[in-house]
Parts: structure tokens; C-alpha cells; sequence
């Protein structure tokens, strides 16, 4: 037999056993591809990423971001992974998550998003690639023949190399953008952020220029990300998360709880909109609902002679701006200390 004839018989003959073995095995459980050649295949696309653009030369912000990935890992389902979280230079807003636990966010989506709590929502979500192994079932989808044929032709390890490059960049299906909003929601809120981290992301996100969204693998088009915002509050609701945010027609947002609310937020402060102000609130105060010694009289104000700030403790829950007094037609202070008169009835 031809030398050319005998490789297309191997390949067919491994096509066979393939599809057999594929046959008697649930599908859940079936996988071209174990746990150790997902690390392998996610260490050489991160080198990759790294070389491509570069590591942020800031220890401090490193080593703060793998201590929010390293809290979020605590609670997810693949804790025993050899996880990595890197800074990559470059000003483009997006994240990406290589298989095998290697995930890389940029320096853009941190300037955007600058909060601890934030990160966790949007790192959380990377995390949950990894966790349902996202990219590990689309490279197995785009497999096929051309997996024989590197087994049997070529390098089996750089061929699954460009796949998983190639299904990282192509981004991820709809169902599994929803997916980990999900699991980005539930790796913050377990891991004791605030629990609109997710909500706080989808929503920053989703006010990008468009010409600029569309290059992130975090968002989608606008119609599906509303759909996406919708099921984060649905799972929230499932959750008991309260107190909730109501949006008003005019742009503002309300915190509320039941019968009880907070003063409208009507302005912007620091780039962070009325919804996105509300939505920090509303979980700094879900926080303490869960402290066992809660306390109405523990609330304060402190100023800096412009703004003041309502602190439970030693946690800030809102600031409040001179813009902020002036829509309600008061001072700053004066707003504060009813916010503070409000805050003080809140039945948590």
C-alpha cells in the first residue's frame, strides 16, 4: 500500500475509534482534551498574549489584581487550577481567559473600572470562561479531522495553540457570554464584593462609544446586552439581593427597599452616572444588612470642605456633591443629613 494510503487509513481508522469511544461516552463527560493539556495549551497562548502586548510594570496594581482573582477562585467550581491573573499594557477595554486558568486583563479596562468591587464583577466573569471551559469546548468544536491530522502529521500541541488563539479572539456564543455573567455575579457575591459588581460592569460597559464596544469580548450588541442586564437582576432577585435600584425616566436612580427610599441621585461624579452611583450604594448597604451587630446610629458624615460623604463605620456608602444639593435645591450638607435621616430608618 502507498505510503500517502496507509497515513489516510491510520486517520480514518483513529476517526473510528474516535467516534465510537465518542458514542459510548456521556457528552457531558467526553472530552478531546484533559486537564493538563488545557494548561498547557492556556500557559503558551498567555506567553503568547504577553509578548504581544506587554505586562503592566506595576507590582502593586499585580499583585492586587491576583489578590481579587485569588479571593473569586476561593468560590468558584475549579479551584485547584494553577491560576494566574496579569495586567497586559495596552489602553484597550477587554479581559480575555485562557484555558487552563490564565487570565489577562488590560490596563484600560482598570482605568475604566477602578474599583475593587468592579474588577471582581468583570474578573469574576473571566473566571467563569475558565470554570465552564468555554474555550476548551470551542476549540473541540473546531477540531474534527484537523485534530488527526496533527496527531498523526504534525505538532498536536501547536495546533491546539492557534485553535484556542483563534477561539479567543473569534469571542464567545451568546449562551456562553450569559453563562458567565451568571458565574460573574456568583464568584463576586460569594467571595464578599459588593453584589452589583456584575451589574456595575454590564452597564459601564454597555455606555462605551460603539466603535469602541465592539473590539471587547466583554459586551455585545446593545439588544442582547439588555438581555443580559435583565437576567443579572433576575438572578439577583433569586438571590434576595435588597436593597434594589430603580431607574427614572429623567436618567436619575433611586435606591429603594419596599416602601422606603433614598434621595433621588440625579448627577454624574466621576465619570460614574446616577445608575452606576445607585448601584454602589445599594450594595454597600446589602453588606451591612449582614452584619450581625448593625446599627441605625452607626452612620456619619465627613467632608472635605466640598463634598460629604456618608460612612457607616468605616464604609462609605455615598458621596455627595455641591451638583447633588443644588437638583434638590439644597446644600450638600443639607442633603447629606438627609440622607443620613433616611438611612437611619432603613429596616434592614
Amino acid at each position: 500500500m502507498p505510503f500517502f494510503l496507509r497515513r489516510m487509513f491510520l486517520v480514518w481508522v483513529c476517526f473510528t475509534v474516535l467516534m465510537c469511544f465518542a458514542a459510548s461516552t456521556k457528552a457531558e463527560a467526553f472530552s478531546l482534551i484533559s486537564e493538563q493539556e488545557e494548561i498547557s495549551i492556556g500557559r503558551d497562548v498567555g506567553k503568547q498574549l504577553e509578548k504581544q502586548y506587554g505586562l503592566v510594570d506595576d507590582p502593586a496594581l499585580q499583585e492586587r489584581v491576583t489578590r481579587i482573582g485569588m479571593k473569586l477562585v476561593a468560590v468558584c467550581d475549579r479551584p485547584n487550577l494553577p491560576y494566574s491573573f496579569k495586567v497586559l499594557n495596552s489602553k484597550e477595554v477587554n479581559a480575555m481567559a485562557a484555558p487552563g486558568g490564565f487570565i489577562y486583563i488590560f490596563k484600560g479596562l482598570i482605568d475604566m473600572m477602578p474599583t475593587d468591587d468592579e474588577l471582581a464583577g468583570v474578573m469574576g466573569h473571566e473566571l467563569g470562561h475558565v470554570v465552564k471551559r468555554h474555550t476548551v469546548h470551542q476549540i473541540e468544536k473546531n477540531m474534527g479531522m484537523g485534530i488527526l491530522f496533527g496527531v498523526v502529521f504534525g505538532d498536536r500541541g501547536a495546533f491546539l495553540q492557534n485553535l484556542a488563539m483563534n477561539a479567543i479572539m473569534a469571542g464567545y456564543s451568546r449562551e456562553d457570554e450569559r453563562q458567565a455573567d451568571q458565574l460573574g455575579f456568583l464568584h463576586s457575591y460569594k467571595a464578599g464584593y459588593n453584589p452589583y459588581s456584575m451589574l456595575i460592569g454590564l452597564q459601564k460597559l454597555s455606555d462605551m462609544d460603539p466603535d469602541q464596544a465592539q473590539h471587547n469580548d466583554l459586551f455585545s450588541d446593545h439588544p442582547e446586552g439588555r438581555a443580559r442586564v435583565a437576567m443579572i437582576q433576575e438572578t439577583m432577585k433569586s438571590y434576595k439581593i435588597r436593597p434594589t435600584v430603580a431607574a427614572a425616566a429623567n436618567g436619575g436612580a433611586q435606591v429603594v427597599d419596599g416602601n422606603w427610599q433614598l434621595p433621588m441621585i440625579q448627577t454624574t461624579r466621576n465619570g460614574n452616572k446616577p445608575l452606576i452611583r445607585a448601584y454602589f450604594a445599594a450594595g454597600v448597604l446589602y453588606r451591612l444588612s449582614q452584619l450581625p451587630d448593625y446599627s441605625a446610629d452607626k452612620y456619619i458624615t465627613d467632608s472635605d470642605d466640598t463634598n460629604f460623604t456618608i460612612y457607616y463605620d468605616d464604609e462609605a456608602v455615598i458621596t455627595l456633591t455641591p451638583e447633588d444639593g443644588s437638583v434638590q435645591g439644597m446644600s450638600a450638607m443639607d442633603l447629606a443629613s438627609l440622607y443620613i435621616n433616611s438611612l437611619q430608618q432603613w429596616n434592614r
